[in-house]
């Protein structure tokens, strides 16, 4: 990454990443939306391939910093788009207006995301998916059923 002599500066790699985030997966998602930010984000983590740090030097290298941070970022922002999209229901974070309730028949699960690859302009991302324990593992505390959240 040190060496990168690609045309794209980091900073308009993460500004293409951050719009595609709050564009495509911000408070208020729709299937469509995340749809959409799903390509998009996939072509931003395309890009990571074109970055291109100008800083060569080892002290106070910001760009350097940046790139890694961003680095850092992509992978999470991708597989975070792609969970959200594949989640057909509102719970949490995972709220959306084309679903507006929970399915706990469904989606009582952890969602897994992995790469096939460390570099994150030729990964692939997968979902995977984790039975949620629903019982204390001892008896101090007692079972707490899942329960819709209102306000």
């Amino acid at each position: 990454l040190r060496y990168s002599s690609g045309p794209a500066p980091t900073a308009q790699i993460r500004m293409r990443m951050q719009k595609t985030m709050q564009n495509h997966a911000a408070v208020f998602r729709t299937g469509e939306s995340l749809q959409e930010g799903v390509v998009k984000m996939k072509e931003v983590c395309k890009s990571f391939a074109d970055i291109g740090i100008k800083d060569r030097n080892l002290i106070w290298n910001t760009d350097l910093i940046e790139a890694l941070e961003l680095e850092n970022l992509l992978p999470q922002a991708a597989q975070t788009m792609m969970s959200a999209e594949a989640r057909k229901e509102s719970r949490g974070a995972h709220a959306r207006e084309d679903y507006k309730e929970r399915d706990d028949a469904n989606w009582m699960k952890h969602t897994l995301s992995s790469m096939n690859n460390p570099d994150i302009a030729k990964a692939e991302m997968k979902l995977s998916y984790r039975a949620v324990i629903d019982k204390p593992l001892d008896d101090e505390m007692p079972l707490v059923p899942p329960a819709k959240r209102v306000y």
